[in-house]
């Protein structure tokens, strides 16, 4: 329920202080922010347009970025139904050397919307599969590993983000495959491999 005490831009700026500071036209609306003078805000420069009906509050783009701000914007452009996933989510999870080149989200199997920066994998994601980050979701680190090898990244990147999560302990060789039998075949044999080269 919308506090009449609070300002339109009080109550948009704790919302998109959850959100790396990003938020949806649709959500400024919500925050009492008119369509018209959504545009004026940003004819005077206190929001930045980040992509159609997203925007960001211009003090947090002159912040220095968190690393993984980037990826706010297109969770708010699938309206919250997109999981960051594959490549993307081992670069988020800091594993190995995955350095994607564009973002990799999972998405309902009903999700129609498309946009080139992004490559959609259509899928039911279990809620241990997924985890909180700030601004949005993202696979867990072994899903990450299964769901990556499933889609046939290099083997170099699969064993680099075996290794890394395995040398933090933070799961085990068993975990890791299970995770890719329940993925497929090519996941696990990607995982038995990395497993042997990580032992060797």
């Amino acid at each position: 329920m919308v506090s009449r005490e609070e300002t339109p831009r009080a109550r948009l700026w704790r919302r998109a202080a959850g959100q790396c500071g990003y938020f949806t036209a649709a959500q400024a609306l919500e925050d009492g922010y008119s369509y018209q003078s959504q545009h004026f805000q940003v004819r005077r420069g206190h929001w930045t347009r980040v992509h159609r009906g997203v925007y960001r509050f211009q003090e947090f783009t002159d912040l220095p970025s968190g690393g993984q701000d980037h990826l706010v914007p297109w969770i708010l452009w699938s309206h919250g139904r997109a999981v960051v996933s594959h490549v993307s989510a081992l670069a988020v999870h800091d594993l190995g050397i995955a350095n994607p080149a564009q973002i990799h989200l999972t998405v309902p199997p009903g999700f129609r919307q498309r946009h080139a920066s992004v490559v959609l994998h259509r899928g039911e994601l279990m809620p241990d599969e997924f985890q909180d980050h700030e601004g949005f979701r993202v696979t867990t680190p072994v899903r990450a590993i299964a769901e990556s090898a499933a889609d046939g990244v290099d083997q170099d990147v699969i064993d680099s983000a075996v290794t890394d999560l395995l040398d933090r302990g933070a799961a085990t060789r068993r975990q890791l495959l299970l995770a890719a039998q329940r993925a497929g075949s090519r996941a696990e044999l990607a995982v038995e491999r990395a497993l042997r080269t990580e032992s060797g």
